[in-house]
């Protein structure tokens, strides 16, 4: 008899399924081992018996369960996922907020290394390295000149707690390369971008993904703005995918009242489990804007769902991912693990956000390309929602289920100022490449300038947008004066602040990145109004 070799990859995943289970090993089927085993599971065991003692070509077992796993996973729902032992400590460094390495962020300029900031109290801020050092050798190896890729220089830098990495750093004003010897140690990776004022009385406050560590974050971001004179907040989950559950709960609770649902999970094992607000909430009663987009899923919706649902305050963006599924972590012996959809949640008032899925993963993915196609992003009015059926809020506002949380307020996508010419150099990355250069080229007149008012007004007399357009024709792309006008503002306003975050980290970027946001500035607008 023949057989259809496409078949043969979903054979062995089904097949390993049951060897997962048993913990990746069986024994061969003449032992008569197998005799506790149901039918189902005595034939697949056996048909990777068979291929390991009968193929033509010697196999390695675990090579096949390793292929064959993700395929299987595949036939569940788009977040199942297998990730192999090589892949788990990385996977999960942003939930567990913290990572081993050297404690630097860099970016690549004409093909070096160069560090932009280094963690305060970290290794190599110990070690003496400051921003603008190029990092010309890792260990006995040249990295200077070579376009090595990003994540391959995180991995040479990277490693286990209390090893060691050796440098060799250029400095200006150096005549020689400068020895450092750097013991690795645990780095925060903080999930909170930035937290300032936008006024005398609002604050904003960006998360970019839920780890354990967020709900601390938050919490002492929030106190730092109330003392300054909060008394409105704009939370920014515009782009975070999620993370930690509970870290997006415990953030719900500082804004609800005792009491309050904020969040409940079914599935087919796991009987009903309500999460409700505690007592003593953080800010309970400020005014709250939540701003989401399409990239806001999973513990993002859950927040702004428990919002939205108990009529706490106002979503205002795009619609969000549509991300309702959770997810409980399953370790393996080998250091492997899995992520198991376990149960849907639903918002406090019963909705389910999770968009379909059961055309597939990869059509599940192409739905913000459809959307975007459909011109969701730009009217309201295109917006298709899977669950038509309402659900009414204790205030009497509508709502509805599937397909991701319906912001209060819609902002269309902004598309002022993009030119040809703009999407020029954005793709060629020549607008941080430019701010990244100047401000090496401009270090020492840069570091008097101490807060963002200051820098920015420096900045402001110097003639950067002309500067950059020198810049961006010895690189490959022509001026062209009259998308030049049109997409002047944008470039200006990103160069300075490019600048300004190599000088001051987040707190300089996210206020004049913010000067060309729509969407916040509709926010800001909207929430003084009240």
């Amino acid at each position: 008899m023949k057989y259809n070799r496409a078949y043969l990859p979903i054979i062995i995943a089904v097949a390993l399924a049951i060897g997962i289970l048993v913990g990746f090993y069986m024994p061969h089927p003449q032992s008569g081992l197998y005799t506790n085993f149901p039918p189902s599971s005595d034939k697949l065991s056996r048909i990777l018996d068979i291929i390991e003692s009968d193929y033509v070509d010697t196999v390695n077992r675990n090579d096949l369960i390793e292929a064959a796993i993700p395929v299987m996973l595949r036939k569940l729902d788009p977040h199942s996922v297998y990730i192999p032992a090589r892949d788990l400590a990385q996977a999960n460094e942003p939930l567990q907020g913290n990572f081993d390495g050297i404690g630097v962020t860099f970016q690549m300029l004409t093909d070096t290394v160069q560090i932009i900031s280094t963690i305060s109290g970290g290794p190599s801020e110990k070690a003496g390295i400051i921003p603008g050092d190029k990092i010309i050798y890792v260990n006995d190896s040249v990295v200077a000149g070579k376009s090595i890729p990003d994540e391959d220089v995180v991995k040479m830098l990277k490693g286990p707690r209390g090893t060691r990495v050796d440098l060799k750093i250029e400095r200006k004003g150096a005549n020689e390369l400068l020895p450092f010897a750097i013991v690795r140690d645990k780095i925060p990776l903080y999930s909170i971008d930035v937290s300032y004022m936008m006024s005398d009385d609002v604050g904003y406050m960006k998360i970019s993904n839920f780890a354990l560590t967020t709900h601390d974050e938050f919490t002492k971001g929030l106190r730092e703005l109330k003392s300054q004179g909060m008394k409105k907040l704009i939370l920014d989950l515009r782009g975070n995918s999620g993370g930690v559950m509970d870290a997006a709960t415990m953030i719900a609770d500082e804004f609800l009242p005792e009491g309050k649902l904020i969040v409940f999970t079914m599935g087919k094992s796991k009987p009903r489990q309500d999460i409700k607000a505690t007592a003593d909430g953080e800010f309970e009663t400020g005014e709250l804007v939540i701003l989401i987009d399409e990239w806001s899923a999973s513990a993002s919706e859950i927040l702004a769902g428990a919002v939205q649902d108990n009529d706490r305050g106002t979503i205002i963006g795009r619609r969000s991912f549509g991300k309702g599924l959770v997810q409980e972590p399953i370790m393996f012996r080998d250091g492997s693990g899995m992520r198991l959809t376990i149960a849907r949640y639903y918002t406090p008032t019963g909705r389910s956000i999770q968009k379909p899925y059961n055309q597939g993963i990869d059509k599940y993915y192409e739905d913000l390309g459809n959307r975007y196609m459909h011109g969701e992003f730009l009217q309201a009015d295109s917006i298709h929602m899977t669950d038509s059926v309402a659900y009414k809020t204790p205030g009497g506002k509508t709502v509805y289920g599937g397909g991701g949380i319906m912001p209060d307020i819609f902002i269309p996508i902004d598309t002022t100022g993009i030119t040809d010419y703009f999407i020029a150099v954005r793709n060629a990355g020549l607008i941080p490449k430019y701010a990244l250069k100047y401000t090496d080229d401009n270090r020492e007149t840069l570091k008097k300038y101490h807060d963002l008012k200051s820098l920015d007004q420096w900045l402001s007399g110097q003639n950067i947008t002309q500067k950059f357009i020198s810049y961006a024709k010895e690189n490959g792309v022509a001026p062209n004066a009259k998308q030049i006008k049109i997409s002047e503002n944008i470039i200006y306003v990103q160069v300075k602040a490019y600048i300004a975050r190599n000088m001051l980290d987040n707190k300089g970027f996210y206020p004049l990145w913010g000067q060309l946001d729509k969407t916040l500035l509709e926010a800001f607008s909207y929430i003084e109004k009240n």
